[in-house]
């Protein structure tokens, strides 16, 4: 079987990061290979670029300067990691793609979503995802999620309820328009409960792209 890429995608504190783990180690039980990765920051690159995008502060950011560091760190990703590890047949399970720029900065920032489409395309040389999980959870719950971790705020995270909850629109809007390839997964659900319902999809997945 060829590689396939799986986007786990949603607000913050929505627990995607946390599945991604469990599901690594699952996949890993079932001998397949897999790789976790992240968009920002999934190579050495995208780390400085990160720290640009998320740290809180003197500097600000232009909306469309927010885009186009998104868009630079996604294609040396694409090129250093997502691409060869696809060619050798690996699984790899990405925090974060395409979808979030579209609902991060097209729905939440407002930018004009052909601009985006057009930037998104170019970064990936038009790869998209095989699957993406979208792991829906009110934006209130995922806030209290995140200030409860005991962490500081990231520049995102620190953005008003009004963004975030246009951010919440867009993921709906995609996982409407995209139904074959954006499953939605109730974030507000047991972790257990959660990763029970990924496990369910991928196991019929994998089938599917096997036969």
């Amino acid at each position: 079987m060829k590689g396939k890429l799986v986007v786990f995608e949603g607000v913050e504190g929505c627990g995607k990061t946390s599945q991604i783990q469990l599901t690594q180690e699952w996949l890993q039980s079932l001998k397949t290979s897999v790789v976790v990765t992240r968009q920002p920051g999934g190579t050495e690159l995208g780390l400085y670029v990160r720290k640009l995008l998320l740290e809180v502060g003197s500097h600000s950011i232009a909306n469309t300067t927010e885009l186009l560091l998104y868009a630079a760190d996604r294609s040396q990703h694409v090129e250093e990691v997502i691409k060869p590890s696809l060619s050798e047949g690996a699984i790899v399970l990405c925090d974060r793609y395409t979808h979030s720029t579209i609902a991060y900065q097209g729905w939440g920032r407002g930018l004009d979503m052909n601009l985006i489409h057009q930037l998104n395309t170019i970064a990936t040389s038009g790869l998209e995802s095989d699957l993406t999980l979208w792991f829906d959870v009110d934006i209130e719950v995922g806030l209290a999620r995140k200030q409860r971790g005991g962490n500081m705020l990231d520049r995102i995270e620190k953005e008003t309820i009004a963004f975030h909850r246009r951010v919440q629109q867009g993921y709906t809007h995609l996982a409407d328009s995209y139904p074959e390839q954006i499953v939605r997964v109730d974030a507000s659900l047991s972790q257990e409960a959660v990763q029970q319902k990924i496990r369910a999809t991928l196991t019929a997945k994998l089938k599917a792209w096997v036969d």
